[in-house]
């Protein structure tokens, strides 16, 4: 983006999404760097283009926050997505960031790897853990959860050795399996439960900050395992009788709440994510099982 006057003193632009003023005199003379105002000066702080610029960068933040918010719904739900779709949203840098590297499946076993590209016709081109770059034509593809991708060591392992970078955390998205032999009267995980905090407001802050909801007496957190949508619920301490606050037992129900899962008929992307929300909320306990603060 080119630089804008603002007044007859000063230019400003858009760097790296943060509105800057330089001189209006012009750019420095080659092999001089450029000098920049560090905080813009105050005579054009309420300059029309400096609030457009602002403006339009705080449109550009919500922009890629929105991108990466749909790709990792897209992920965690396993849902599959046309290609001719991404292959229209991938010129924009916010989608395309948000959208580089995740790991795609199309129709056949050769159709696996990170995302690269996304032409106007609709194919993607995708590397492979060979390290091959190959072209992908399925109508859909999916973004597998994590849990479900089966070679899940391999392409971290590839990843690390190749710089890859996901702008959507998948592939190193923390992950639990349900341990065989799972009882099958059991319907609540108590792994994480008793976890301390100061207050109720605390405990309910570190959920609405991960991005869960509160409802009743519970962190919950809607997930769609298997085209089924299910509720993983960490219970809450009531606030009205303790000054402390506590989480209580992890448990699964239907999509309405009227039916609680016993753990046998919890999928994997369900298991997987209650036990991620769970596990968030016990580390951010403000007492640690010594006591310690």
């Amino acid at each position: 983006m080119g630089w804008v006057a603002a007044g007859d003193t000063y230019e400003v632009a858009l760097v790296d999404g943060r509105v800057v003023a330089r001189s209006a005199s012009g750019p420095s003379p080659a092999g001089q760097e450029e000098k920049r105002e560090r905080a813009l000066p105050a005579e054009i702080r309420d300059r029309p283009e400096v609030v457009e610029l602002q403006r339009f960068a705080e449109w550009l933040d919500r922009h890629a926050a929105e991108c990466a918010a749909q790709v990792g719904n897209w992920m965690v739900s396993s849902l599959p997505v046309p290609t001719g779709l991404l292959a229209r949203v991938w010129p924009d840098a916010a989608w395309q960031a948000a959208l580089r590297d995740i790991v795609i499946v199309g129709d056949g076993p050769d159709e696996v790897g990170f995302l690269r590209d996304a032409d106007h016709s609709g194919e993607l081109r995708v590397v492979n853990l060979a390290g091959d770059t190959v072209r992908v034509a399925a109508r859909a593809v999916t973004m597998p959860h994590p849990v479900l991708l089966p070679d899940l060591e391999q392409l971290r392992s590839f990843a690390a050795e190749s710089g890859v970078v996901q702008g959507v955390e998948q592939i190193h998205r923390a992950t639990w399996r349900k341990p065989a032999g799972t009882h099958d009267g059991a319907h609540a995980v108590t792994e994480f439960a008793h976890a301390e905090y100061r207050s109720w407001f605390h405990l309910s802050s570190r959920a609405t900050s991960l991005g869960y909801r509160i409802s009743g007496s519970g962190v919950v957190d809607r997930i769609r395992d298997a085209g089924r949508i299910i509720t993983a619920t960490v219970g809450m301490s009531d606030p009205y009788t303790e000054e402390k606050a506590w989480t209580g037992s992890l448990t699964w129900s239907d999509e309405d709440g009227h039916r609680r899962l016993p753990l046998t008929e919890v999928g994997p992307v369900a298991w997987s994510e209650g036990m991620r929300m769970a596990a968030a909320l016990h580390a951010g306990r403000t007492a640690t099982t010594d006591g310690a603060e």
